[in-house]
């Protein structure tokens, strides 16, 4: 995994300055697919980056940016919190620039998915008729306006957690209105998982992980291996 810095690229759409990323790229000689990754609301941890590291090795060139280069999560999340309820703002500049930077390199094949893991799963539904190939949305926060979301949508593979609460329906609701709006889409609810329960291990303020705990949120090793069968499955057939 290489650290690359994409300041350059969003200082033209008004991204972040500075706006790093984390380059993932699978064995053997290229080009591949690629794919940006948007991190959950607690950065981009290492459990961010092997996920990165999980999609280099199912041969997908991997960026994943860090929206939160311009100050970390303290000053930057309720900001990238704002820009994902409105549906624009910094962080889709940021997103643009790391798209922008794999079209642009001869290691891609110029076919892009994005992917999204809790806040970066709401960017990664929001961003699915911005450029992008294929979409994978795990647990992420439904737009708000969900019909004008999704009306120009690449297809969505997205996966939510049945004792995620705040989340309740939400899967429901967007395989609803991917049907509604004919995008192809593969939508599964985990009847045994939270939110988070695509992470390898617990993740977050160490402070914080007991609530999550008691709220059901964190890794469910049987509902993820199930969620990354089909999240690879769906590029595979859109990407390549």
């Amino acid at each position: 995994m290489t650290e690359i810095d994409l300041t350059d690229i969003s200082a033209r759409s008004g991204g972040s300055q500075p706006l790093r990323g984390y380059l993932a790229k699978p064995s053997g000689d290229g080009p591949w697919p690629g794919v940006v990754m948007i991190h959950e609301a607690f950065g981009l941890n290492d459990v961010m980056l092997r996920q990165a590291d999980r999609l280099a090795e199912a041969g997908y060139l991997t960026l994943a940016v860090d929206l939160f280069s311009a100050g970390g999560a303290r000053r930057c999340l309720i900001a990238t919190m704002r820009a994902m309820q409105s549906g624009e703002g910094r962080a889709f500049a940021d997103i643009e620039a790391a798209r922008s930077r794999l079209a642009a390199s001869p290691e891609c094949t110029g076919r892009i998915g994005v992917i999204g893991f809790c806040m970066g799963g709401g960017f990664a539904l929001l961003s699915a008729g911005r450029g992008f190939d294929a979409a994978s949305a795990n647990y992420g926060m439904l737009p708000r306006d969900l019909d004008a979301a999704l009306a120009d949508a690449c297809p969505v593979v997205a996966s939510y957690g049945g004792r995620d609460r705040p989340l309740r329906n939400a899967a429901s609701k967007l395989e609803d209105a991917l049907t509604k709006a004919g995008v192809v889409h593969d939508v599964k609810e985990y009847p045994s998982a939270g939110h988070a329960f695509l992470n390898d291990s617990e993740s977050g303020p160490r402070l914080l992980r007991p609530l999550m705990r008691v709220a059901g949120a964190g890794p469910e090793p049987v509902a993820a291996a199930d969620a990354w069968r089909r999240i690879e499955a769906f590029f595979t057939e859109h990407l390549r």
